[in-house]
């Protein structure tokens, strides 16, 4: 039976859960210091799953996931001040559409209808609840919201073709950054909740965690 992960990555995800926990235990206690050191260095990791694949056929695929976890990274820098809320939001935006763009190149433009509706119908309710509190957010924050449903779109519509388990775990990958964005939101523009930041933390990490690892699945596995 195939294994469904190498000792390299047995060990690189290891070390991502150990730095995730100890970055969201460091935020959650006051460690401002620590935390700021802790919060990239968790995203470091998890680009390091991509950087250290020692098989790859699909190299564009690699890339271009590789770039959209930069972005991610820089937006995770950025997202730590506040004053820099806009220019992350921006940065995740571009990594949005780099996944988007990494999807269709893979397997090619997904129309399945049944999942747009239910993402673009999932979308269109976040928005509508947050925009009453927008303010001059409304027109970042509706753009955004756009471009991570049509993200999400595209993943799940890798799964729903494909129905490897890689492509599983993107499909959970892309409502999980979509859930977490979402509580971003209800933090930023409603009010504050109780552990909030564990669960967004947790359920982002995850996501890139699970993105990061079904690419380096795929890229040592199919062909270009």
């Amino acid at each position: 039976m195939e294994a469904i992960m190498d000792k390299r990555q047995i060990s690189i995800n290891f070390l991502i859960v150990i730095a995730a926990i100890a970055a969201m235990s460091a935020e959650h206690l006051g460690f401002r210091q620590v935390y700021l050191f802790l919060k990239p260095l968790t995203t470091i990791l998890v680009i390091s799953l991509l950087v250290l694949i020692p098989k790859i056929n699909n190299a564009n695929f690699r890339n271009l996931m590789l770039a959209a976890f930069i972005f991610c990274l820089l937006g995770d820098i950025l997202l730590l001040f506040e004053t820099y809320f806009v220019f992350g939001l921006a940065s995740f935006l571009s990594a949005h559409l780099l996944f988007t763009l990494s999807f269709i190149k893979l397997k090619g433009f997904s129309t399945h209808v049944l999942s747009f509706v239910f993402v673009f119908g999932v979308g269109t309710g976040i928005f509508f609840w947050l925009k009453p509190d927008l303010g001059t957010f409304l027109i970042p924050v509706s753009l955004y919201i756009l471009v991570i449903s049509l993200m999400a779109w595209q993943g799940i519509g890798l799964y729903l073709r494909n129905k490897g388990r890689a492509y599983a775990w993107i499909a959970v990958a892309v409502m999980l950054f979509m859930l977490s964005d979402t509580m971003i939101a209800l933090v930023k523009f409603k009010a504050p909740f109780a552990y909030s930041s564990f669960l967004i933390l947790g359920t982002y990490w995850l996501s890139i965690g699970l993105l990061a690892n079904a690419t380096y699945r795929i890229v040592q596995k199919e062909k270009a």
